[in-house]
């Protein structure tokens, strides 16, 4: 792998794969925490909507049917935290859809008629989400959990704040936020790394210019603003059942959790949560809960990291009758996390199991692709595998111990009956 920051200040990276196939991707750190009070609520997610409806150069149906006519994807997504853009193309095409990325990012024009037309696209969406217990309950736990920060607005927003977009904001987004220093760039490709690295550069100093303000340094201007780490101030635990007559009883409980920042605690609170209730049979809560009672339908431990803190969530989900038992076994499982460390063998069955989990995720040249985007966006460079396993095989039993008893000291809980 190589990587960098581009003379005009786009941190990039860029890995040789193999295969017939490419996967591109640019992430700008932006989405929607930076709408506070400045632009409408879920205007970050409808610039991901719009941004494919026309440039100066290419109209909406062009842009639509460009990579689709080569056989390739063209895909993108928001979190609270940044915009992501990718494609996925034969590698012949990969210019193609790497310039076509870098002309989105800069050119986009949000023509009037097509964001009046994805307004009905969008709200939908919202609709659904709001139809689905499931999904529903986690943007409210975010919003009472964060409340008083911008972490706590909806990624959609709401029907009213959708409707109140214009085009002319959109664009004044785009020109704010999608900036050299905002944002990364990545290609993984079955070519050498060289050519890979000379064609970010040259993409780059074509879309952008190189000319700066005196004592400008785009280098640094690049590299992202790390806060002061602290525990989150807006806190403030509740417990609250809200009657939504479901058939099924929804459930969350959860705190905040480290930030990214963070690194020796942030890694041990991935492992302890993939303990608890990570993705495998094996996790504490899936065992517990649903192999050997069966009284849940899905239970699962999330764990996400923002800048200013992250946020750990045991989702459930099960007949009302279940839920005290449920909400009982969930507490005893953490007490023993909390109680006594882990001992030498399943401490080191654990990190395994992480480590291979995050191996088989990545596994895809796509995950790859996003993988490192983030981690540009995130800290400015992208880890080798070895020094992500390194990490992870530092965490301690203490280490785990402590950040159980810190992160699940104080939960919160909401319940949708």
């Amino acid at each position: 792998m190589k990587s960098g920051i581009s003379p005009e200040g786009i941190k990039y990276a860029v890995r040789q794969s193999y295969g017939k196939v490419a996967y591109t991707a640019l992430s700008v750190r932006s989405g929607t925490v930076v709408e506070d009070g400045k632009y409408p609520e879920g205007l970050a997610h409808f610039v991901e909507h719009t941004i494919f409806k026309g440039t100066t150069r290419k109209s909406a149906s062009k842009i639509s049917s460009y990579l689709d006519s080569l056989g390739g994807e063209l895909n993108a997504y928001t979190s609270k935290e940044d915009i992501t853009f990718h494609a996925t193309v034969l590698k012949d095409d990969i210019l193609k859809a790497a310039d076509l990325l870098f002309e989105l990012a800069t050119d986009a024009t949000f023509p009037s008629a097509e964001v009046e037309k994805e307004k009905g696209v969008v709200i939908d969406e919202i609709d659904t989400y709001r139809d689905s217990p499931s999904e529903d309950i986690y943007d409210v736990f975010e919003e009472k959990l964060f409340a008083g920060h911008p972490l706590s607005k909806r990624i959609l927003g709401t029907e009213e704040s959708v409707r109140s977009i214009t085009s002319e904001q959109l664009v004044a987004f785009r020109k704010e936020f999608f900036v050299p220093a905002n944002t990364a760039f990545v290609i993984v490709a079955p070519y050498k790394e060289e050519y890979l690295e000379r064609l970010v550069l040259r993409l780059t100093r074509k879309y952008y210019s190189t000319a700066h303000p005196e004592g400008c340094d785009p280098v640094a201007e690049a590299l992202p603003k790390v806060k002061d780490v602290h525990i989150f101030k807006y806190y403030k635990p509740f417990f609250e059942k809200v009657n939504k007559d479901n058939n099924l009883v929804n459930c969350i409980i959860g705190s905040y959790a480290p930030s990214l920042y963070e690194e020796r605690k942030r890694i041990a609170a991935t492992l302890l949560f993939n303990i608890l209730g990570g993705p495998a049979m094996n996790s504490r809560l899936n065992s517990s809960l649903r192999e050997r009672y069966g009284w849940v339908y899905n239970v699962e431990c999330n764990y996400t990291q923002y800048a200013d803190t992250g946020i750990v969530s045991i989702i459930l989900g099960c007949e009302e009758e279940h839920l005290s038992k449920c909400i009982k076994a969930v507490h005893r499982e953490i007490a023993k996390l909390q109680r006594k460390p882990l001992s030498e063998k399943a401490l080191k069955a654990a990190k395994k199991q992480l480590l291979g989990q995050l191996a088989v995720a990545e596994d895809s040249g796509e995950a790859q692709a996003l993988s490192m985007a983030k981690s540009l966006t995130c800290y400015g460079r992208v880890p080798s595998d070895n020094v992500a396993a390194l990490k992870v095989g530092a965490v301690t039993a203490e280490e785990v111990q402590s950040v159980a008893n810190e992160v699940f000291s104080n939960m919160s809980t909401l319940i949708y009956l």
